[in-house]
């Protein structure tokens, strides 16, 4: 975007979590794209599948980052810190994609094979000039609370010496913590990954705000969107905050 900001509405949750996650009347793709769309969402990350689908909503509307990498909640516990190829570079140049986009857990029992596929999707991008998000996610064995500003931190700054061209990771919980985080992060752009459904919308706005104030670059908002009453409106509030800098109070005119 023009001022290097970006509102992002994740889509990826209906593998990552199950159908389940959706209301009834978002379950149907199409239905809640349509309404971010509306809202004036700058690009949707979803993988190649959902993208195919969609694309008659989409495409020429706002920007794609297609993502690369995911996993299902029917494995076996112990084998959902890996993530797996849901598809390749090439399938994101043939849908017209802005960018790609891949997980790596930081701490994991698998981070070496997620690794591997973070430099074969980097390199491959980098061949055709596409821009690269690593949902740079601390879990593991070892990481008692995965939102701890230290642990965060190390996981933005392992996301950019590993070669992210934009980074996506958890909100620590206030202004000061996630300014450390965009510290860290030695200059790449960082956006909050939306997390769970806020209570009240208000409260999710001020996290925004937050990150924005502590030099934050955006938000990917999936839950706190979809989950909504009122997902147009909220993507409204979402973006007024991000890129017009209004308060969340004020910006709650657009959802109520």
């Amino acid at each position: 975007m023009p001022d290097g900001k970006a509102v992002v509405f994740a889509f990826d949750h209906g593998v990552e979590h199950g159908p389940a996650d959706f209301p009834s009347e978002h379950v149907v793709p199409e239905v809640i794209i349509e309404k971010v769309v509306r809202g004036g969402v700058d690009a949707i990350m979803m993988l190649p599948g959902t993208a195919r689908l969609t694309y008659r909503v989409w495409a020429g509307e706002v920007g794609l980052i297609v993502k690369l990498t995911s996993k299902t909640n029917l494995r076996p516990k112990e084998s959902r810190l890996l993530q797996s190829v849901f598809g390749y570079v090439e399938d994101a140049l043939a849908l017209g994609a802005d960018a790609v986009a891949a997980t790596i857990y930081w701490g994991s029992p698998y981070e070496d094979s997620m690794l591997e596929r973070w430099f074969a999707v980097r390199n491959a991008a980098d061949t055709y000039g596409l821009p690269c998000l690593q949902l740079a996610y601390p879990r593991g064995p070892a990481i008692s609370n995965m939102y701890d500003v230290e642990i965060v931190r190390y996981g933005a700054r392992a996301a950019a010496e590993s070669g992210a061209d934009l980074i996506k990771t958890y909100y620590t919980g206030s202004r000061e913590t996630f300014a450390e985080v965009v510290r860290a992060a030695g200059g790449v752009p960082v956006l909050m990954s939306g997390g769970p459904r806020a209570e009240k919308p208000v409260d999710f706005l001020r996290s925004v705000k937050n990150v924005m104030d502590a030099g934050g670059r955006g938000v990917v908002v999936g839950r706190n969107v979809f989950q909504h009453k009122n997902p147009e409106g909220m993507v409204k509030a979402v973006v007024a905050v991000v890129h017009e800098g209004l308060g969340p109070e004020e910006a709650l005119k657009y959802v109520e």
